[in-house]
């Protein structure tokens, strides 16, 4: 790593922020490690991966996760404004150390950016907010990429084989949290479901009961009835066995209200 004076950019960053204090890179794994998560510590666990990689790199002045899934790349968790504004250049490119990280499945590094050629677009942009040199690793999980971690910095060469070696680390750990995380929110999505498919099959269950007892000659002709009356008023099934039951059990309960008592 060279003079970490020399050879500042000539343009002042966005935003000027001033390093955390470095953390031991054991005790940091050991709180990602032991972190357990819920729904309400998803972020709060992101936002550990971030300062974990911040303060475990010397000389970053921003970090940032991009996750990668089925609603697209975005950023998580981003220590700062100007490292959120250098992801989106990313995004809108389609292009940047970040991306390269989680389709290569390796660790990219960016000594400078004003010279690197790798990125045209989007190095010659970011080196206009002030950022020089990055590193990004992918997070994996087994042969699966979700992502990228990474740290940017406004000095130029800040970045080595050591500060690779840190990156790896925390980036497998980070991959676990998120992974965990996914499984947790699927877990729940898939149980979201399953209680709503239990409570549709009942509604349309007692909706066919009562069509029986009005004389409906099987359970077959009696869903029929309930598709039929759903594509005339283009309405899903569901809520018309939801309405048909709502009906007789108000009729039941005003015939009820009239019955004389004894």
């Amino acid at each position: 790593m060279t003079d970490p004076d020399a050879d500042r950019p000539a343009q002042a960053p966005v935003e000027h922020l001033t390093p955390a204090a470095a953390v031991d890179l054991g005790t940091a794994l050991t709180q990602m490690a032991g972190l357990v998560l819920s729904r309400e510590t998803v972020d709060t666990a992101l936002q550990l991966v971030t300062t974990l990689a911040a303060t475990t790199t010397a000389g970053t002045l921003g970090a940032a996760v991009t996750v990668v899934d089925e609603h697209g790349k975005r950023s998580r968790a981003a220590s700062n404004s100007a490292v959120e504004e250098a992801d989106a250049l990313q995004y809108e490119y389609d292009e940047g150390p970040c991306l390269a990280a989680w389709r290569t499945r390796e660790v990219v590094r960016i000594d400078d950016t004003t010279t690197d050629g790798r990125w045209p677009r989007w190095n010659e942009a970011v080196s206009r907010l002030g950022v020089r040199s990055v590193l990004s690793a992918p997070l994996l999980v087994g042969d699966e990429s979700i992502g990228a971690m990474k740290v940017y910095c406004e000095r130029p060469r800040n970045y080595g084989t050591h500060d690779e070696h840190v990156m790896r680390l925390l980036a497998a750990q980070a991959a676990i949290l998120l992974a965990n995380s996914q499984s947790l929110q699927e877990a729940r999505r898939l149980s979201r479901q399953l209680t709503d498919a239990l409570a549709s099959r009942d509604a349309v269950a007692r909706a066919t009961g009562v069509l029986l007892a009005q004389g409906t000659a099987s359970e077959e002709d009696a869903f029929a009835v309930l598709a039929a009356a759903a594509r005339q008023g283009d309405r899903p099934v569901l809520d018309v066995a939801r309405a048909l039951v709502a009906t007789v059990a108000a009729r039941n309960r005003a015939a009820g209200a009239r019955r004389p008592r004894p």
